[in-house]
């Protein structure tokens, strides 16, 4: 029987030190190919390219994972998927893994995650997919307490499945190397961005924009990913692309809406 086949994308590009943490966790458990961007896509949430042309190449990643089929594109996340699934891969894959990202992807930051966005992608097309972000920004993040986490979650996933219409958003506490003291399966806290701009001047007098913001934590739940994470824990909400406000139909439905 073949082993199973996992893609691996992320936001953050190809020759990113989370991507290469991600495939080292992964490579003895499945059949890998990496399709990833050839530049950072950061923020790019669930954007594709229809208004200019896709490139693909194929790449040689590290020395260690030579042997691994890996290629680079001009697009964003999404693109990223959609193109392994039409014009790279040879067969479906069994599952689809984004990251390893740098920075948090909880509560809010899921909406313009361009990690999540590729994993979602992946759930759209019917793949069973997981986005994995570490708290912790620099390129040269440590990356040993991942290791542990995605060989669980990926195990477990390809073993038992996944539910129809979810996919997981994993978040793992910074450590500095020390291990997480567990998983906790969570609900996405409520939070915003109160954002401001940097009003600047070019040398040639031209007026320009810096987006910046402060973080809002709304939600004080003992059950968030925000709470596991400050705890300590790793965060997995399950999350579902079906945008559909089932909670709210009976509501709208009451409205007279005769024309």
């Amino acid at each position: 029987m073949k082993k199973p086949l996992i893609l691996i994308c992320n936001d953050d590009g190809i020759t990113a030190p989370g991507i290469l943490n991600l495939i080292e966790s992964v490579k003895d458990l499945a059949e890998v190919v990496v399709v990833a961007p050839d530049s950072p896509q950061s923020g790019m949430g669930h954007a594709i390219t229809i208004d200019s042309t896709l490139e693909v190449n194929k790449v040689q990643l590290d020395s260690s994972l030579s042997h691994i089929e890996a290629y680079s594109t001009s697009g964003t996340p999404a693109d990223c998927v959609k193109l392994a699934l039409h014009e790279i891969l040879d067969r479906k894959p069994d599952l689809c893994i984004s990251g390893i990202n740098h920075g948090a992807n909880s509560s809010i930051n899921v909406i313009y995650s361009g990690t999540m966005s590729a994993a979602i992608e992946a759930g759209v097309e019917g793949i069973p997919a997981i986005g994995f972000s570490l708290l912790d920004f620099s390129w040269n993040a440590n990356f040993s307490a991942c290791h542990a986490v995605v060989q669980t979650l990926v195990s477990e996933a390809l073993e038992k499945g996944m539910p129809e219409g979810t996919v997981l958003n994993v978040n793992i506490p910074k450590t500095d190397g020390a291990p997480v003291k567990g998983i906790k399966v969570c609900r996405q806290a409520r939070a915003n961005w109160k954002e401001k701009f940097d009003k600047r001047v070019s040398p040639s007098g031209k007026e320009y924009y810096w987006l910046t913001g402060d973080f809002v934590l709304l939600d004080q739940g003992e059950d968030t990913d925000i709470a596991a994470l400050e705890a300590g824990y790793v965060s997995v909400v399950p999350t579902q692309f079906d945008l559909t406000a089932h909670h709210s139909m009976t509501h709208i439905n009451s409205w007279d809406l005769k024309i």
